[in-house]
Order: structure tokens, then C-alpha cells, then sequence
């Protein structure tokens, strides 16, 4: 499902109250030096600075330790250091995987001049790396460290220490996925998020984690031009690095998925999804095959069934083993053949028994039948609210219990959602119910670039949830931010801080050069409203006031601020490509700002900006008008 189409209800949040405003742009001046500066270190200490009001952000238990994302559940910093040394000797049980000690390797060697071999016995004083991945305590043992017991999938235990004098490395999953994701941790310990370089001393610490939701991912569902290929062998990458497991593949603008939903993939683009299904295994992530037959279907076609079931199995034969079926954003009381008015009658109702009996053809058919398939996912034509319907009592009457809906919160685009909330949709759909966040997706208003925090997402709802997926933008790097901020709420929702994660994922798009991450900040801080937070440009917003309060120094952080703008297509333009007309329109504005602020200068002219949106139409393009615009044009 997408915001795009007409399913828009809420306003923009607009923030007036100007006390709230004047305490937020005081703590930002309060603690904002090292966010606004120009140098601050792309790791540790700015990376996991605690949200406004929001109590400590950091990740990890020891300044020893670095900043750990997402944050692990408990971080208990040891004594001593464990060195890397030239020969690493990587030994591990039959049950861990490829992927898992490819991931162990790259982050050893990114040490450089090291040399990894597996297998064999450690030579005294090599460090030795000991990955398992069957829920055993094993080489644990040694370091005193309780083993992975009682942990759920993707969970795991890493520890570094000596034992018998001898370095140590242990990475000990409950399963195979907690032993990749022990690897991802040790490869921040190696090279720190945002972090220019790898070090060559470990830490000494024990990790004990686990995800504090089972589905955590991404979701391309957006309107208009979708990811390239490359963009989604990144998107699954990222989402690796950060211990998300799940992506829905679901572009609106692959006709095949959708228009010409019933026509079997051609050679050319079966293999493509060969290619992204292949990279999803090896990221140890699940990829979703999301059909939406809505448009055209004939509920009561046995046809229609067959051609389901048969693009189903295309993707079945290339892997694929979780399927969904959203039936959103099409028009509810239009059926699509004479049949099914025969059959169903009128009615929002008719809808629903129409598709439950569709989709529990579809469960019992194929999903039943196929060993090792997933229960199917469904996105309800009514997919938001949480008020009772004709549709939804007979959707929920009807459809086969394993079936989870799919639901987008109290509104399409939800400045809230919460685990009471979740729990009331359960009720109302009588399923599991997972969140599909649209955010920070923004077909619905493609002027609009969404770098602001992910925030207003209760600490309970993984709890309530069947799972969470959050909706990108179609611009896929600018989406890493927030996609990084959902990674972090969604495996530890109770350590989660909004502000500190949004800028660790700014730190993690820089690739640890400080200037890139000043630019980044600075531009997401113009970027920064959205509909679940309306608040434009907080940070410059409180530089404005401090300098026309005449604050000391106010003048001269203002300016390099807005240097920092001025110069952000230059830096950032190949950090962020798909963002070129923000980045122009962040640069003239500022420039017009600066020249404001300089007496006698000659006024620099603010174009009006538009791009196009999902349909090809001029929209304007907006960033933080309500607070550059009036300084570019003050006397």
C-alpha cells in the first residue's frame, strides 16, 4: 500500500505553540555544539548522543566499548583489550553458513594486514575466532560466559577476552541467524558505525542480544520510479548490517505485480529476481513476493486462482518461500466481473467474504501445500483505522486464521502507533496483525524529503505486533536514515531514542568522513518535517533565534551552517543521488540567507523549485520554506 493515492486524510502537524517551541530551540542551543559543528568525530560520542528529554541513548555499557547498532539488548564491558592479530585463526561448528564467516572475514581483514585461516589449530598468541551456530555454549566456556540458551532466533552471544592467555572471539547464535547477526556486531566492534577506520584492538566485552520483534524489515511498496537493481542489492546489504530480516517486494511499478499480474515473468526478469532473491539468502534476509491482483481480479474465477498460484510458483522455484497478497488502493465497492456480483452481492461486506475466500483458496492451495512455506501476508482493502466495518467483521470472520493482515496504523501515514493500538486492530481483524509504516515513503508528497527521526512508536508495540515494515522513499540512500532508526526501534524498542539513532544513521551514510556527516546533518535538520513530526529545521531554527537575540557567537554558527548548506551539492551528491534538486534548492536558499546577513551584499534571488511526481505533474519542492525563506528575505 501507498499514502499516494487520494487515501491522504491527515493534515500536515504544524507545530504553533510557542512556548514548546521556544524550549525546544533552547535545549537545541544548549546541547547542539557538537551536533552543529563542522568536526565532530563520525563515531562514538555524536553518534550516540540521547534524544531532547529522552534520557541516555548510549548503545553500549563502557566508553571501552563503541556505539553498537542497533543497541543490544545488554553490553557488559570485561577487562583488558584482545588485539587483532597478523594470523587470525577462524574456527566453526557445521551449522554456521557461508554468509556468517565471509562477514567474519571482511571484518577482520578490514583491519588490514591480516590474514584469516580457517580451520587448524592457533598458533600461541594468534587470535582465535570461534563462531557456532546450533545454540550451544561451546568456546563461551572458556571466557566464564553463560551460553545462548533460552534466546529466540537471531539471538546471540559475543564475547572477547582471554582464555589460557590466549585472545578469544566467541560468537555463539541460538541459530544461524544469530551467528550472522553476532558477526555484524563484531564488525562494528572492529569498525565502528560512522567510524573512518577499522581498529586493530578489540575491546574486551561480552554481548548478550536478541530481536525484540520477529518480522523487522523494509517494504517497496511506494508509487512512481522504483530502486535499480544495484539500489536493492544496497537496500539488502544495509539491512544485514543493521539486523533487519525481511523485504517486501512489492513496486508499483513493476506491471508484472500488478497490471499484468496474470502473465508469468518473462526470462529477462525472473532472472533479475533470481539475482535480488539470491542476495536476500545470502543477507540472511526474507524476501516477500507481494501480488496485488485487485485491480482486475474475478474473486470467483477458478482461472484466476490457477494464475495466482502459478506466478507464485515461478518465484517458488527461485527460492521464495513467503508470499503476500495486498489488495489495497483499489476501489472497494467495484467488482471486476458480472460472476462475482452473482456470487457476493453489494456491498462493503460482499467485498470481504469475496477476498477471504480468495485468499484461503490461495492458503489452502498452495501455501498448505508447499513444505516450508510461510502463512500468507494479506493487505486489506480497508488497511488503516480502527473503527469497526462491514468490510472488516466479514474479512475477519471469513479468513483463515494463519493469515496476518497487514495495517498502517489509526491513518494511512500515522504520526502514532502504539502496542494499545495494535492490540485493537488484532480485535477488528480477529489475525495477527503487522504494521506497515509509510514513512518514510513520500509519493504522497513528492516535494517533500523525509530526514527527519523515526519517533512516535510505542516501546510495546513489538510486542503486540506480528511484525513491522517500514516504507521507503523512492530515493533509496535518503531513505537509510530512517530505515537505520526503524532497524534500532524495532530490535530494541525499549533502548530506541529517536535523535540518537537518526544521526547514527547519518553517521553510517557519511562512511566516517566528518565533513560529509556535518553536511548530512544540516541538510537532514532542513528536511526534517514530515507528518509525524511537523517541526521544520529545529537546529537552524534555534541558530535563527539565538543571532536575532544577539547571542554571542550566534552570527558566526549561523553562517557556517549555512555554509555547510551552500556547499551540501558538492558534498553530498554522491552520498545521496536521487536528492540533486533538494541539495540545489538547500544551496540557493542558503546562499540567499548568507547574503541577507551580510549588509550591502546583492540579494540573491530564491527560485521556486518543483520536481514531478508518481503521474508526471510539477509539484513545488520543499525544504524548510517557513524558516529560510523569511531569513533569506529579512532586511
Amino acid at each position: 500500500m501507498s499514502a499516494a493515492p487520494g487515501r491522504s486524510r491527515s493534515l500536515w502537524v504544524v507545530v504553533l505553540a510557542t512556548a514548546a517551541v521556544v524550549w525546544l530551540l533552547a535545549r537545541l542551543i544548549a546541547d547542539g555544539a557538537s551536533r552543529d559543528g563542522t568536526s565532530a568525530p563520525a563515531a562514538s560520542a555524536s553518534a550516540s548522543a540521547p534524544a531532547s528529554g529522552s534520557g541516555s541513548a548510549s548503545p553500549t555499557a563502557s566508553p571501552a566499548v563503541p556505539a553498537l547498532w542497533p543497541r543490544p539488548e545488554k553490553v557488559t564491558a570485561r577487562a583488558g583489550s584482545v588485539p587483532i592479530t597478523a594470523t587470525v585463526r577462524l574456527l566453526a561448528d557445521a551449522s554456521t553458513d557461508r554468509p556468517t564467516l565471509d562477514t567474519v572475514t571482511r571484518a577482520l581483514t578490514s583491519a588490514g594486514q591480516v590474514r584469516v585461516e580457517q580451520g587448524g589449530e592457533a598458533a600461541a598468541g594468534e587470535l582465535l575466532v570461534s563462531v557456532s551456530s546450533d545454540g550451544s555454549r561451546g568456546a563461551l566456556t572458556g571466557l566464564g560466559v553463560p551460553g545462548p540458551a533460552g534466546l529466540p532466533s537471531g539471538g546471540y552471544v559475543l564475547a572477547t577476552g582471554r582464555a589460557g592467555g590466549r585472545p578469544q572471539a566467541v560468537l555463539a547464535g541460538a541459530d544461524p541467524l544469530g551467528a550472522f547477526y553476532a558477526a555484524q556486531t563484531l564488525a562494528q566492534l572492529i569498525r565502528p558505525v560512522g567510524a573512518a577506520t577499522a581498529v586493530r584492538v578489540l575491546p574486551a566485552v561480552t554481548v548478550r542480544d536478541r530481536p525484540a520483534t520477529a518480522v523487522r524489515g523494509v517494504v517497496e511498496g511506494f508509487y512512481g520510479t522504483p530502486w535499480s537493481e544495484q539500489q536493492r542489492f544496497e537496500q539488502l546489504d544495509f539491512e544485514a548490517r543493521f539486523k533487519l530480516d525481511s523485504y517486501l517486494y512489492t513496486p508499483k511499478a513493476d506491471p508484472y505485480l500488478r497490471d499484468r499480474w496474470r502473465d508469468p515473468y518473462p526470462p529477462a526478469r525472473l532472472a533479475g529476481l533470481a539475482r535480488l532473491t539470491a542476495r536476500a539468502r545470502a543477507d540472511h534476509v526474507t524476501f516477500v513476493y507481494a501480488l496485488s491482483p485487485g485491480t482486475s481480479v474475478c474473486y470467483s474465477s477458478a482461472r484466476d486462482v490457477t494464475a495466482l498460484e502459478a506466478k507464485f510458483q515461478q518465484l517458488w522455484d527461485l527460492g521464495v518461500r513467503d508470499f503476500a497478497v495486498p489488495l489495497d488502493d483499489i476501489e472497494i465497492g467495484h467488482w471486476n466481473c458480472p460472476a462475482d456480483t452473482a456470487r457476493y452481492g453489494s456491498g462493503r461486506g460482499a467485498v470481504g467474504r469475496a477476498q477471504a475466500d480468495l485468499l484461503n483458496r490461495l492458503q489452502s492451495d498452495f501455501t498448505a501445500t508447499h513444505q516450508g512455506a510461510a502463512p500468507l501476508l494479506m493487505v486489506p482493502t480497508e488497511y488503516d483505522q480502527l473503527r469497526s466495518s462491514a468490510y472488516k467483521s466479514a474479512l475477519a470472520d471469513r479468513l483463515d486464521p494463519a493469515v496476518t493482515v497487514a495495517w498502517t496504523g489509526a491513518l494511512v501515514v500515522s504520526p502514532t502507533v502504539t502496542g494499545a493500538q495494535v492490540r485493537s486492530a488484532r480485535s477488528l481483524y480477529r489475525h495477527p496483525v503487522l504494521v506497515w509504516d509509510n514513512f518514510p515513503v513520500n509519493d504522497y508528497v513528492p516535494g517533500h524529503l523525509l530526514l527527519g527521526p523515526y519517533e512516535g512508536r510505542s516501546a510495546d508495540l513489538p510486542a503486540a505486533a506480528a511484525g513491522l515494515l517500514v516504507n521507503p522513499m523512492n530515493q533509496a540512500a535518503a531513505s537509510d536514515p530512517a530505515i537505520f532508526s526503524a532497524a534500532a526501534y524495532s530490535w530494541n524498542p525499549a533502548g530506541f531514542r529517536p535523535a540518537a539513532a537518526l544521526d547514527a544513521g547519518l553517521a553510517a551514510l557519511a562512511g566516517g568522513d566528518p565533513g560529509k556527516l556535518a553536511a548530512l546533518r544540516a541538510f537532514a535538520d532542513v528536511n526534517h518535517d514530515s507528518r509525524i513530526n511537523g517541526t521544520e529545521a529545529p537546529g537552524l531554527a534555534g541558530l535563527i533565534a539565538a543571532y536575532r537575540h544577539g547571542r554571542a557567537g550566534a552570527a558566526q554558527a549561523l553562517r557556517a551552517r549555512l555554509d555547510l548548506l551552500a556547499g551540501a551539492p558538492a558534498a553530498l551528491g554522491a552520498v545521496l543521488p536521487g536528492a540533486g534538486p533538494w541539495l540545489s534548492a538547500a544551496a540557493e536558499a542558503a546562499r540567499a540567507c548568507l547574503a541577507a546577513l551580510s549588509p550591502g551584499s546583492p540579494r540573491v534571488r530564491v527560485t521556486r523549485h518543483t520536481v514531478h511526481d508518481f503521474r508526471g505533474r510539477a509539484v513545488p519542492l520543499h525544504i524548510s520554506d517557513h524558516v529560510l525563506l523569511p531569513l533569506a528575505a529579512s532586511p
